[in-house]
């Protein structure tokens, strides 16, 4: 835990009782702030009495007592209007901060020496996290990572001189931390997503780059440029940092750039470093290119040599519910990507394979499966489920030939039946839902678990092992 003396003394309100928000009570009544925590949720009010804290209805507290309000990333800060604690600080006139900010104060009052990477992207954050963690890791270094991946930022290590966190950001979190001012920030892309809590594009990109706003001279900021929402942020990064590009398919300048599973690393056009990614399942498919370039250009401003990043690369696991290769039953492979909740991040996985029994579905975002229609050629049949199944049946159409299943346990059976009669080398049995877990599962892990365990269950099923680490 880091203990965050910040507000030493002083009485602080937390709404929002999950992972995040037990670990920021716990970190701030560590500091020696009095805490009161609220969740509109009674089964999140329990455990937080259960674990000691304070527990108030903050709908009627005077919210002139509190110095501040910290809010969980996951409870709406603007829109489409924000939550009533939102109003009611405002209205105090008390600042609305998140876990993150808390860590960077607290950092900044500490004044620790250890070095801060932040990543975030609409796709490819927790891979690009993950490894980013392994690599620095692999070379010998210590490394704590956490944030919107695996632990809350307050629950990791305490700070240290000899300890680099790296940190996986979303739009949420960014949006609650004004003072955000890492060492090295890397934005890999940006796609329509979340646009009921930013409204529109331009104010999601707007605070996705807010990454690289308090860079220092000696910092980095690595961005892809591969969309245009992104391009035009780089257009804007002209310093005091060191600016890495990122791109698959076209050289860039001065950054990293990806094309047949190699790492090329440039300064001014002139190479100055490459390394190989074939013949590693975990990061097989263009979009992980992406993900394995940001990784590269963050450990490399760490100091951390080429050959050392070759080697951590070889030896990267992946994530479960990433492009996560589960088994094989005969010919067939069955890959977990539960974490593909929005039709961009599904679309990477399509393009990864061919032979494709997809299983799709859940709780749709805004434009459905739109822009996946190059894909549909590589798809043998498509198994729908969840409360999209309906409205995706419609937009594929007789594009693709598919079945409505309603539930996960269906859809497995007979995705892996129809594959075990495909006759290509490696037919692909595919969970990518383009959707959100929640009509179904409480999230996309879960999601996710229970599709590796109807997997387990096949005839014939055999684990591919090593791969997969937990989210």
């Amino acid at each position: 835990m880091i203990p965050v003396m910040i507000f030493a003394g002083r009485e602080i309100a937390v709404v929002g009782l999950g992972l995040s928000g037990l670990a920021t009570a716990r970190a701030l009544q560590s500091g020696g702030a009095h805490v009161v925590v609220w969740d509109d949720k009674a089964a999140a009010r329990d455990e937080a009495k259960a674990a000691g804290l304070t527990v108030d209805d903050l709908n009627s507290a005077d919210f002139m007592s509190f110095a501040a309000l910290v809010l969980a990333p996951g409870i709406p800060l603007t829109h489409r209007e924000p939550h009533w604690s939102v109003r009611k600080a405002r209205a105090a006139g008390i600042e609305v901060i998140g876990d993150i900010e808390l860590f960077f104060r607290e950092r900044a009052r500490a004044d620790a020496k250890g070095k801060v990477i932040v990543i975030t992207g609409t796709n490819g954050k927790s891979t690009t996290t993950a490894l980013t963690a392994h690599l620095l890791s692999a070379a010998g270094k210590r490394v704590a990572f956490g944030g919107n991946i695996g632990k809350a930022v307050l629950d990791l290590e305490p700070f240290a001189d000899n300890l680099t966190y790296v940190l996986e950001l979303s739009s949420f979190q960014i949006d609650l931390t004004p003072t955000l001012k890492p060492d090295a920030a890397a934005l890999l892309n940006i796609t329509p997503d979340h646009l009921d809590r930013h409204d529109t594009l331009e104010n999601y990109a707007r605070i996705k780059a807010q990454v690289f706003a308090q860079l220092d001279s000696d910092a980095t900021a690595v961005i892809g440029v591969d969309d245009a929402p992104c391009r035009a942020i780089a257009e804007t990064l002209h310093g005091p940092c060191a600016v890495k590009r990122i791109a698959v398919g076209d050289a860039v300048q001065t950054g990293v750039w990806a094309k047949d599973a190699v790492l090329v690393e440039t300064e001014g056009g002139q190479e100055i470093g490459r390394a190989t990614l074939d013949g590693i399942a975990s990061l097989r498919g263009a979009h992980n290119w992406q993900n394995a370039a940001v990784a590269y250009a963050l450990v490399r401003s760490q100091g951390v040599d080429a050959d050392a990043i070759q080697r951590g690369l070889k030896s990267f696991a992946g994530l479960a519910h990433c492009m996560e290769q589960v088994a094989k039953a005969g010919a067939v492979l069955f890959v977990n990507d539960s974490k593909a909740t929005n039709a961009d991040a599904a679309g990477k996985a399509l393009a990864s394979f061919d032979d494709i029994y997809w299983i799709l579905g859940g709780k749709a975002k805004d434009g459905g499966l739109s822009g996946l229609e190059p894909f549909f050629t590589k798809i043998a049949r498509a198994y729908l489920i969840g409360e999209a199944a309906d409205d995706f049946a419609a937009q594929l159409g007789g594009d693709v030939d598919h079945v409505v299943c309603e539930t996960l346990e269906r859809a497995v059976a007979q995705a892996a039946e129809d594959a075990s009669r495909s006759g290509t080398p490696e037919p692909v049995v595919l969970l990518s839902p383009a959707c959100a877990s929640y009509d179904q599962f409480a999230n996309f892990a879960l999601r996710g678990d229970a599709f590796r365990k109807l997997v387990m269950r096949l005839d014939g099923a055999t684990s591919v092992g090593g791969q997969g680490r937990a989210v």
